[in-house]
């Protein structure tokens, strides 16, 4: 008897692509489109709506000569993934909530669908692997990344666990983006050209500053500059042993404090909780000689910092610190118990190169302390660990 695979069909290339695959290797597939988003409120109007995924994804289905099915998810989204990212912004911390869409609905309240509709696995169009071990006497699925470099999506599931490995299928783990694009040319699927998504997930693309305008209440602050040259700690490359002791773990994870009376007002924002660290664009100050950028939030007091130049040091820092409880390990055999350290290649952002840094597990949490500093490490981000090309695990950054 086949096995039976629902597959999320969104509309686009990647899915279309991977629905044929699946249907090449044997398996019983059907495909469930799900809407998770209804307000077009600050969405570019010039970008197709959830009318036309759904349209892409019928034709898809009927073409490969699959069962066809949509389900609306968009209140489980709202609550567990939407509400999440604007809980995340209001507190002046930067969610990802590709992750949490992940982790949330589309392994997990989609999976719920998928097994309605009798499917033995749920499989999507991600770039990245899975495959299995044997531990003892146990099944351990390994989530692995994509064979494209450029298009490695394992980032993006670094939330998920074993049971919802075990009944997920990626068939576009071994193949690149140009090569998907020709599968789906040489089949003449509708989304052979279709341009790829953007935004967030399952929203759309979004001009990000004005959308949580309209979600979250503006509020006019100072935008006051930090001189490059006050107040910063000179960090050593490698691993020192004053990482090694807690206070040092500690301090490696601090983020840089400012206070206003350490640089000089130079502008307004409507409301710091729109910014992350790092951001350039939104800032809308002329008269320097390099870019602005975001160097330090304070939404408690809604003042916004900045620094002058891609080298500022505000901008970096050598370590960064999770929260026990956010801890999530994608492979329990190798949890680290407390007064554990181990060297991992860490990730906290998407399309980031990996780096290699040691990571410290306390009673408090996880410290990763990395070999070179780190630009832009902003709490909420999600840091995700590998050894070679798997994930193992993953953590909210606190600070």
């Amino acid at each position: 008897m086949k096995k039976k695979v629902v597959i999320g069909l969104s509309g686009g290339v990647d899915s279309s692509v991977a629905a044929w695959l699946l249907r090449e290797q044997g398996y019983d597939v059907k495909g469930l489109y799900m809407r998770n988003w209804n307000d077009t409120t600050g969405l570019l109007q010039s970008d197709c709506h959830w009318e036309d995924d759904l349209m892409f994804a019928r034709m898809v289905a009927e073409k490969l000569e699959i069962p066809f099915y949509q389900v609306d998810l968009s209140e489980p989204y709202r609550k567990r993934v939407f509400g999440y990212m604007l809980r995340e912004y209001k507190k002046g911390r930067t969610p990802n909530p590709d992750v949490l869409c992940n982790r949330e609905i589309k392994f997990d309240s989609f999976a719920d669908e998928a097994r309605k509709l009798g499917g033995d696995f749920v499989a999507t169009g991600h770039y990245c692997r899975k495959d299995k071990i044997r531990s003892g006497n146990k099944t351990i699925y390994r989530l692995l990344s994509g064979k494209d470099e450029n298009k490695d999506q394992s980032y993006f599931l670094c939330q998920l666990n074993q049971e919802q490995l075990a009944m997920s299928l990626f068939p576009l783990g071994e193949l690149t983006k140009p090569g998907v694009r020709q599968i789906a040319d040489k089949l003449k699927l509708p989304t052979a050209n279709r341009k790829d998504s953007q935004g967030i997930c399952f929203i759309g693309k979004v001009h990000l500053p004005t959308f949580l305008q309209q979600k979250l209440r503006t509020k006019e602050g100072d935008i006051i500059e930090i001189p490059a040259a006050d107040g910063y700690r000179v960090w050593h490359a490698g691993f020192r042993d004053e990482y090694i002791t807690d206070s040092g773990l500690r301090d490696s994870a601090e983020p840089h404090f400012y206070q206003p009376a350490s640089g000089k007002v130079i502008g307004t924002h409507n409301g710091a909780h729109y910014f992350t660290i790092g951001q350039r664009k939104g800032l809308n100050i002329g008269g320097y000689k390099e870019p602005l950028f975001v160097i330090g939030t304070d939404t408690e007091k809604n003042i916004l910092y900045v620094g002058e130049g891609q080298s500022h040091p505000g901008l970096y820092r050598k370590g960064l610190f999770i929260k026990a409880e956010e801890i999530h390990w994608i492979r329990p055999d190798l949890v680290m118990d407390e007064g554990d350290s181990r060297e991992y290649m860490v990730r906290i952002r998407y399309r980031q190169p990996l780096q290699k840094a040691r990571l410290f597990r306390k009673e408090d949490g996880m410290y990763i302390v990395f070999n070179k500093l780190q630009r832009g490490i902003a709490p909420g981000q999600f840091a995700a660990w590998y050894e070679g090309d798997e994930v193992i695990g993953s953590g909210v950054i606190e600070k």
